[in-house]
């Protein structure tokens, strides 16, 4: 082996520019996205007045949401920009190790979703750290009879914890790497003590 070998590994990123670059984009597509439709809704729906579409599967319901779904923890909106911090830490972190284009999508639009709460938090009435989330998509029902109504973000965030999910489930790991699954697991035969001896 070549002295200079060694070397050379230690020295080589351990996360590959490609990942982190998707990473990257697919979180500013879910950022501007999100805060594109809630523009469109601010300006275009009034409380009150759901638009109904697609046969009523989905209605256009603009609501001002201090708190998390359902308004869970509406009276501490300030915690939320703060574990919102931790998330976009945690995923630096993941991101310093990270090889593997799907768990960059999915962890894109992780960050996408948190970021794009996020901006409501800080910028949006009443003000910094305790601004309204901006939502407006209802399914089944025109008020959220059925489920909490959401946004592109909060859209997005669901999708990116399944597919991590689906990720982890099929050993796919961040650093590109995929675990055998127990079919293809190499097979021991047990010891059984009657093998014949030389």
């Amino acid at each position: 082996m070549n002295a200079d070998e060694p070397a050379a590994a230690e020295k080589s990123p351990r996360f590959a520019p490609r990942a982190v670059a998707v990473l990257a984009a697919t979180a500013v597509i879910a950022v501007a996205v999100d805060q594109w439709t809630k523009h469109l809704s601010t300006e275009n729906l009034e409380p009150g007045e759901p638009v109904r579409i697609l046969g009523g599967l989905v209605h256009l319901s603009l609501l001002r949401n201090s708190g998390a779904a359902f308004s869970f923890g509406s009276s501490y909106t300030w915690v939320f920009p703060l574990i919102t911090l931790v998330v976009v830490g945690w995923i630096g972190f993941m991101a310093s190790r990270l090889r593997s284009v799907p768990w960059a999508i999915a962890l894109g639009l992780v960050l996408g979703g948190a970021l794009g709460n996020l901006t409501d938090r800080l910028f949006r009435a009443p003000g910094f750290l305790h601004g309204h989330v901006v939502d407006m998509i209802s399914v089944f029902g025109p008020y959220g009879e059925y489920f909490a109504v959401f946004n592109i973000a909060d859209s997005c965030l669901s999708v990116g914890v399944v597919l991590a999910v689906l990720l982890e489930l099929t050993g796919r790991q961040r650093d590109g790497s995929r675990l055998p699954s127990k079919k293809n697991a190499p097979q021991t035969k047990p010891a059984t003590g009657t093998e014949e001896r030389a």
